[in-house]
C-alpha cells in the first residue's frame, strides 16, 4: 500500500513572508533551506522531488513538514530558526575574553601581516 504524501498548505500571506525571508537579508543556510522546503511543498511537490532540488535528505524535508504541521498558532517564521542544541556551554570567563580581545586588537607579531589562529 503506497504511503500518502501530506502537503503543506500556506496562506498567501505566509507564502509571501517566506519568499521575502529567502530573498532579503542575511540568514543561516538552514533557515533558508527550511523556507524553500515549505514553499516547494506548498506548490504540491513530493518529498522525493524536493530533496534533490535543495540538496538535503528526505528526512530533513519530512522533519520540516512535521514541524510546520505541529506549530499551531505560532508564527511561521519562528519555525525556521535554530533550536538550542545540547552540549557543554562555552566556559570563558571575562579575563580570558578580555585578553583575547586585547591580543586581537594589537599589532601582529613580527614577520606577519595579520593575526592567525596558529
Amino acid at each position: 500500500m503506497p504511503r500518502t504524501q501530506r502537503f503543506v498548505t500556506l496562506t498567501a500571506k505566509e507564502r509571501k513572508a517566506l519568499e521575502g525571508f529567502v530573498s532579503h537579508g542575511k540568514k543561516s543556510a538552514r533557515a533558508i533551506t527550511r523556507a524553500r522546503t515549505l514553499v516547494l511543498l506548498d506548490e504540491g511537490k513530493k518529498e522525493s522531488e524536493v530533496a534533490p532540488l535543495l540538496g538535503v535528505s528526505r528526512g530533513t524535508i519530512s522533519n520540516t513538514r512535521k514541524k510546520s504541521r505541529q506549530r499551531g498558532h505560532a508564527p511561521l517564521l519562528a519555525l525556521l530558526q535554530e533550536a538550542p542544541r545540547s552540549g557543554r556551554p562555552l566556559t570563558l570567563d571575562s579575563r580570558v575574553e578580555a585578553k583575547g580581545t586585547m591580543l586581537a586588537g594589537s599589532p601582529p607579531p613580527s614577520g606577519r601581516s595579520r593575526w592567525t589562529l596558529q
